[in-house]
Formats: C-alpha cells, structure tokens, sequence
C-alpha cells in the first residue's frame, strides 16, 4: 500500500534547508566535554557550549547513515532488521500502572517483570526491554541493576536500553555483554539500542549524551529522540516545529557519525500539539502525529534512514471508548506512515504516565488489525473469481466452492473481540473485551517461565549486581521479583 503522507515531497528540501539554517546560525547547545571537544577537533565552531554545523558537514554526515541495520537477539529466531518493515516497541516512561484488579497505583519490580513476560509472549511484541513502569519498590541508584536483570531473565529478544545517568547505561551494558558472552560477541553485533532524549528547543544535556557516546563506543545504537511541544517548547506552526525537531536529530546524528562513521543511528520523532488551556501536551490530537508523519518523510524519502514513531498513545486514563479510539488514531498513523519502529506501541494511558496490562493486550489486537490493513489485497484476494461466478450462477451460494473450502481458515480474526452470537457471547459470561484482556493477561503470566536463563549465567549477573551494588553503598536487594 502507498505510505501516508501529509505534505508534498516538494517541502522536504524546504524542511531541510531550514533545519540547516538553524544548525548553521543559532546552533545547538552541548553540556559534555568530550562532546564538545569531539565537533573541535573536526572543525566546527564551538563557542563555550554552543555548537555551529556546517551544512557540508551536516550532509556528508547523513549520508553516512545506513538505511538498515541488524537488531540482533539472544536468540536467533527473534533477531529483527531494523529499517525493513515495522518493529514495535514496548511502553516507556510510565510511573504507575493500571492493574489487573482496576486500581491504578505506583509500579513494582515485579509489574516491570511481568510486562516483560508479555513483552516476550507471542508475536505481536517484537522488543523488550527499556521502562514499561518504574518500579518504586526498589533504591533509585540501584533499580537499573534489577530493572536490566529481570528483561534479561525473563526474555531472549532484541532488548532497548533505558537511558539514564552515564554510569547506569554502563552498567546495562555490562549486563548484556555478560548475557550474549562477552565482550567480542557483543561489540560485533547490535544487541540493543537506546532512546536518547533531546532537551527543547535546541539543547543536548549531560546524560543522554554520556549514554550516547558510551552505546556507540560498544557499537550499540542510538535512536535520536525529540520531543517538542507545539506551542510551548517549540513554534505553535506544525510544520514550524517538524524543522526545530528536524534540526535537533541532525545535530545528534552528526555527532554519531564522527564517533563512529558509518554506525547505525534511528530518526525519532515524537512531538505532541500543546494543550493551551493547560500547556500540557495532548497525546490523543491528530496533529501531534501529523508533525510527526512529516518528519517521517523526512526520515524515509529525503535522508532514507531507520525512523521510530511514537503511536500507541492516549489521554484516557483506562483502557475505555477514549483509550481505543486515540490508540487506533495513533497507531494507525505511524504504521501506515511507513515508520520502522513503532515506540509506545502497546498498553500506554494518561499521556504516558500510566501504563495498563489490559490495554497492553487489547492494543495488540489493534496492531494486529493495522498490519492486516495495511497488507492490502493480496494472494487469492486478487483472483477476478470469473470461473466461480460463473460455475456457481443465479442464486447459488459460494460457501462449498473450491476456493472458499480452500481458504476459508486464513481470514484475519480477532485477539480479544467477540465475533460469536448472542447467546455464545452470554454462554462465556458476557463479559466485554477489556475483561478478556485482563483473562488473557493473567494467563500469559500463568504460563510464563520461571526463567530463561541457566543457572551460571544467572549467578553471573546476581554477582555483578552485588559489586555495584558495594561500589554504590547500597545494600543489595531481591534480584528477582517473580
């Protein structure tokens, strides 16, 4: 099917010219040294921490920039491409949860296993990882230790970083390292990735550029996350925040090329239309995705890189009426924008403050609804049917013709809606599709594994929790919640 666009191919020079301006005249604030004396030693003009890009070098770094690379799992059997069709990626950022008993309160260690459980769980979730809900329970210095633990514990597919202060990301990636085997193994591949945040308008902070450089010095990727808000943090014109986010990935993805030329970086796009009346911003407006879908072109047509979408979001506070139809707005939008990786994709409430393990279920069946879609007509579908229409005739039934006796099993069907009758529905208990969601969530923590890790390599990352653990004065606590 053809992508979803909302402005014509002939802006996005327009959008590239003006990102270049920007970079080229005001230029981008860096607060890291080692940054800062990276853009030095290659030329640019640095002015305490301010930062000004050539448009030579802009563009030579992003041709550099390869269209797709290998996001590589423990096991085999999950490794994904990244930048050939579209990934999704688990919930990031929520502080509560909304429950399987309908309370919604402060996350745990154990809600953080449990989503990985799902995370890991059929094949609608294709990574694991990064903070689908801090868990509260556990001491702040330490909770990247057990937080990384229990993904590596409970899951064997390609795993998202969370980015934190410099030591902790680290520390994560010492723990992948000690997972996949080593360090030869895990430097030759691209074992995670990692979200590092922009501060808007036009600033780059300590810690996510201590993140940044430290993923790459391992070959580990980052993707370039912005996240302006239209009329607050960025100009109230859509299109005039699609060129300050634009100018803020370029300035981000330039300092990976002259890392490491050549390394595999993601465009990430997640700008949201302010709420005026509050100045927060609304995740559930179409306009907040359509800033994004342009800077999506960007990524695809103009620049042809890997590009990530935030999709999965809503301002509804349960999984209700609300919560489904901004879900299925946004998702829709990002997966039929041709993005490669879809990020808050499944289970996110409340302007990503909450997340749900209901709504995590019901939105794969969302997802599952907009792959089908965007699939189109395809295989038997396309056949014109000139000898069926003919050999089944006037007023004859096609329900024991060849071609539906043949096929008649691979129509898409629901995860969690009810398509039997009345009574079938009143037989199993009338309930509605959050209350299935909920039967079903329950039963993919039933019939979750322990764990999927052996027992050495399990003492393994329980050792190094118990050193960092000693070398940051905190006393060790339960590495495992479930």
């Amino acid at each position: 099917m053809k992508k979803l666009e909302i402005i014509g191919r002939e802006r996005l020079p327009e959008i590239h010219d003006a990102a270049l301006k920007i970079l080229e005249e005001t230029g981008v604030i860096f607060h890291h040294q080692e940054a800062l004396a990276i853009f030095k030693k290659h030329g640019l003009q640095v002015e305490g921490q301010l930062v000004k890009f050539s448009r030579k070098l802009v563009e030579a770094s992003m041709e550099k920039v390869p269209a797709q690379f290998t996001w590589k799992a423990r096991n085999d059997s999950y490794t994904r491409i990244m930048g050939d069709g579209y990934l999704l990626q688990p919930a990031a950022g929520p502080v509560k949860v909304h429950d399987l008993e309908g309370k919604i309160r402060e996350g745990t260690l154990e809600d953080y296993a449990n989503f990985q459980k799902i995370y890991q769980s059929g094949d609608i979730y294709d990574l694991v990882g990064m903070i689908p809900v801090e868990p509260k329970d556990v001491d702040p210095q330490v909770k990247h230790l057990f937080m990384m633990y229990e993904t590596l514990r409970h899951t064997d597919k390609p795993v998202n970083g969370f980015m934190t202060t410099g030591d902790q990301a680290r520390a994560q990636l010492d723990m992948m390292e000690i997972a996949v085997g080593g360090r030869k193994e895990f430097e030759n591949n691209h074992y995670m990735a990692v979200s590092i945040g922009v501060t808007t308008p036009l600033t780059y902070s300590w810690d996510p550029l201590e993140t940044m450089i430290r993923y790459v010095k391992k070959n580990q990727v980052p993707t370039i996350l912005c996240a302006p808000l239209a009329g607050v943090t960025s100009p109230y014109s859509m299109l005039g925040t699609a060129v300050l986010q634009n100018a803020e990935i370029l300035a981000g993805i330039v300092l990976v090329q002259l890392l490491r030329p050549g390394h595999p970086v993601v465009y990430c796009p997640s700008a949201a239309v302010a709420n005026m009346r509050t100045c927060g911003f609304s995740t559930g407006a179409p306009e907040s995705m359509l800033i994004n879908i342009a800077n999506i072109q960007m990524a695809l047509d103009y620049y042809k890189i890997p590009v990530r979408a935030m999709s999965g979001f809503t301002d509804a506070k349960v999984p209700d009426f609300q919560a489904g139809v901004e879900t299925m707005q946004n998702l829709m939008m990002g997966m039929l924008s041709g993005a490669h990786l879809l990020n808050e994709s499944v289970g996110i409430l409340d302007n990503i403050l909450t997340v749900s393990y209901e709504k995590t279920i019901l939105d794969g069946e969302i997802i599952s609804r907009i792959k089908r879609i965007n699939q189109g007509i395809t295989g038997v579908d396309q056949d014109l049917c000139v000898d069926s229409i003919q050999r089944v005739g006037h007023a004859g039934s096609y329900l024991t013709d060849p071609i539906t006796v043949k096929n008649c099993r691979n129509r898409w069907s629901p995860l969690t809606s009810f398509w039997g009758t009345q009574n079938e529905w009143e037989e199993k208990g009338a309930i509605d599709a959050a209350c299935r969601a909920n039967q079903k969530a329950r039963q993919i923590l039933a019939d979750a594994s322990d764990c999927l890790i052996d027992q050495s390599l399990d003492r393994e990352l329980r050792d190094y929790i118990e050193k960092e653990c000693r070398n940051i004065g905190v006393n060790r606590q339960g590495a495992g919640s479930s």
